[in-house]
Formats: structure tokens, sequence, C-alpha cells
């Protein structure tokens, strides 16, 4: 089994290394059709300042850690004082930092939507170069197409207006 998976590793290897070739040729078009998003002063320091809670955690813990190694007695002190601290107040700080870490995630998210709308928009045109017969000629019957365009009756619209008008 081992020798049987040993011998997929240089195919594997090739595989990896064609794809990386061919993405170096011919990049993703999502990278270039996203333009870079200009930010201010004010941007670039709020985005500074919301990546420094998690580095900063961190290296608390690690203070923790290294504090309750080399002073337990002073470190036993702290916690004591802290497991003083009403629950509420616990309850607030959980709150607040959910808010924050559920706006940041809908940020994000909400940036990466707009970079997808921003995508889906460019490539709903065809480029001009494509050979797209369909939509140059509309076929043998134009009127039908237009037809189909133009808004005809529409009985549950105009029983839904009639409704709203009475009210």
């Amino acid at each position: 089994m081992a020798l049987k998976a040993l011998s997929l590793v240089p195919s594997a290897l090739h595989l990896a290394e064609a794809l990386r070739r061919e993405a170096e040729a011919n990049p993703p078009p999502v990278l270039s059709a996203l333009p870079p998003r200009p930010r201010g002063a004010f941007g670039r320091l709020l985005a500074l300042l919301d990546r420094l809670p998690r580095p900063a955690a961190t290296l608390a813990a690690i203070a923790l850690i290294g504090t309750a190694a080399l002073a337990p007695d002073w470190f036993a002190a702290r916690m004591e004082a802290l497991s003083r601290a009403p629950e509420a107040l616990w309850w607030i700080a959980g709150a607040l930092l959910s808010l924050h870490c559920g706006a940041r995630l809908q940020a994000r998210a909400q940036a990466h939507e707009r970079d997808l709308a921003t995508i889906a928009a460019g490539a709903a045109e065809p480029p001009p170069e494509a050979e797209t017969p369909a939509i140059a000629a509309p076929g043998p019957e134009p009127e039908v197409a237009l037809a189909t365009l133009s808004a005809g009756p529409n009985p549950a619209l105009d029983a839904w207006r009639a409704l709203r008008d009475a009210n």
C-alpha cells in the first residue's frame, strides 16, 4: 500500500507543476477584473486598528502563561480579582466582542459580494471578438421577439393595483 502511494508522488508533482505553469501563463480573469478600491487615511487607520485585537490577545495569553509560571502568587491574586467581577460584566464584554466580530464579518461578506457583483457585471457582456450570430440577427420573425419584450395585459397585477388603490 505504501509503495503504491509513493508511486503516485511523481505524477502528482508533475501535475502540480503543470497547473502552476498554466496559472502563471494565463491568470484567472477575476484578478484583472477588479479595480483596486481606493482607501482614505481614515479607512487605512481603521483597517490597522481592526487587525490589532488578534495579535494583542495572542501576546496577552502568552504573557499570562509566562506570568503564571514565573509569579504564581501574583497571578493567583489577579485571577481572584477577576473572579469577583459581576456576571453581568462578563455578559456585556461578550456581547461587545460578538458585535465587533459580527460587524467585521458582515463588512467582509458585503465587500466580497460587491466584488462578485462587479465581476458578474463585467462578465455579462460578451467580448467584441466573440461570434454571436444569434444576438446580431433577430431571426425570421422579429415581431415575435419584440412582442416578448413589451409588457402585455396582466390581470393579477391589475387586481393588485385595484386593491391597493381601494385601500
